[in-house]
């Protein structure tokens, strides 16, 4: 997959470009500098590419404060692992010194840069964006992050060399499933890879990985199921920066969710689900994977007989992204109940990779339909022609109606509910697709629905 970077000085719209190019997934945003102090990231689709997109702190190579520097380290590992930089400059502002020493910065890591403008909204603007081209980088790109302006050129002059994504094929028989280790440091990953690639199976090989530093281990288990493992525990130290790369789990799990068909998410069952956490699900919800959540070292937790239900609870509150994958009590130190995690992970994948009947779907529509009215679009009503399922891995349906914009959100959910409870998906991410007929047959069913 292909990787954007948004990187430059404090205060310069970074975020407010993050939040644009992802359709709205939260980075804070203030106008004061620095107030991003953490890396996000995302995936995203433009035009029908699918691409990630990691949001960074300022750079500021002058202030030394603990936070600056932290925000600085993150940024140059979310440049390391970026395909293309996004360096935002401020059109109001002008060329700054600061500017000039970050463009120094971004153009040692020898990947390709687009001076990106931004503020570009007020009257007479555009031409001052000029003085940018003295950077020397790839393009210079004004833009207005805020109110939309330049942000789709922008994009297309990015991703010209990426290819259109692909619907994922159909399951095929005895095919591999493949499985990302994610969550954050000292959570017990690595031991939790031992456990599972130890006592009877078979090890078949281990395979670089297109993520970088990682290996992916491939097993067979007992019923003749094969498994791929990407873990991405193993770090490869080669630069002061990747040294401690470690701590910046996001980037690493971002990596691995997108090659997987199912994210085991292992939670530390002292510490509980907590921000970096609720980072990875929505990664995990972005890029539409099934998931089991492991919690570890339960042997660790004192217990009584409401311990697991009030932990549970306590991860749906927090991970409410994903509320269909199922709960998994572990201890990769001692072996408890780790054999559940597989036993999971087929129950999840069955759904995950399941495809069911034109027919079937339309008469749970239908009978959705029939319990809850559709809401009015202005003086007529919602109708729901016709359904499909479209691909699976997730499962994706498509419903054709008359005024797709005019499916409130509530009622979306209430036929995903309807398709999760009567077609068998609870366990598995599903995507609803809300479009209007075209065509002579189906202008003949909108006419025939309208009589």
């Amino acid at each position: 997959m292909f990787y954007i970077a948004i990187a430059g000085r404090p205060n310069v719209g970074k975020s407010t470009l993050f939040n644009r190019i992802v359709g709205g997934r939260p980075s804070i945003v203030d106008d004061t500098p620095g107030v991003t102090r953490d890396r996000i990231a995302a995936f995203s689709v433009w035009e029908g590419k699918k691409f990630g997109v990691m949001d960074t702190g300022g750079l500021d190579p002058d202030d030394d404060g603990v936070i600056m520097v932290k925000a600085r380290e993150q940024a140059m590992v979310a440049v390391e692992e970026a395909d293309i930089i996004f360096f935002v400059v401020d059109g109001r502002a002008g060329l700054t010194s600061l500017d000039e020493i970050v463009s120094q910065r971004l153009r040692k890591s020898g990947k390709r840069v687009f001076t990106v403008v931004n503020k570009m909204d007020g009257p007479f603007m555009e031409g001052s964006a000029g003085e940018f081209e003295r950077l020397g980088f790839a393009g210079v790109y004004p833009i207005s992050a805020e109110h939309n302006i330049g942000v789709g050129d922008l994009l297309s002059a990015a991703l010209i060399t990426v290819s259109p994504e692909e619907e994922p094929e159909d399951e095929e028989p005895n095919s591999v499933i493949r499985l990302a280790v994610a969550g954050k440091p000292n959570v017990g990953k690595s031991s939790l890879v031992n456990r599972l690639l130890g006592g009877e199976r078979m090890v078949v090989s281990d395979i670089p990985g297109t993520t970088r530093d990682a290996v992916d281990s491939s097993f067979t288990t007992p019923d003749g199921r094969l498994w791929t493992l990407i873990d991405t525990a193993g770090i490869r130290r080669k630069s002061k920066v990747s040294a401690k790369l470690e701590k910046y789990s996001i980037i690493m799990a971002m990596k691995a969710i997108e090659r997987s068909d199912i994210v085991l998410l292992v939670i530390d069952a002292i510490e509980g689900a907590a921000v970096q956490e609720a980072k990875i699900a929505g990664l995990i919800d972005d890029a539409g994977k099934a998931c089991v959540i492991v919690v570890n070292k339960w042997d660790a937790v004192e217990k009584d007989d409401k311990s697991t239900l009030r932990v549970e609870e306590s991860i749906r509150q927090q991970l409410k992204f994903l509320a269909h994958a199922p709960v998994v009590f572990v201890s990769a130190m001692t072996g408890q109940r780790v054999d559940k995690i597989l036993s999971a992970a087929v129950d999840v994948y069955s759904q995950y990779a399941k495809r069911i009947s034109t027919s079937s779907l339309n008469d749970i529509v239908g009978r959705a339909v029939e319990r809850k009215t559709p809401p009015l679009a202005g003086a007529r009503r919602v109708k729901i022609y016709f359904s499909t399922q479209a691909s699976v891995k997730p499962p994706s349906f498509v419903l054709m109606t008359n005024s797709p914009d005019d499916v409130h959100f509530s009622y979306r959910r209430y036929i995903a509910n309807r398709i999760r409870e009567e077609g068998e998906f609870g366990l598995t991410p599903i995507r609803l697709n809300f479009r209007k007929p075209s065509g002579r047959r189906s202008g003949q069913e909108r006419d025939g629905e309208d009589k």
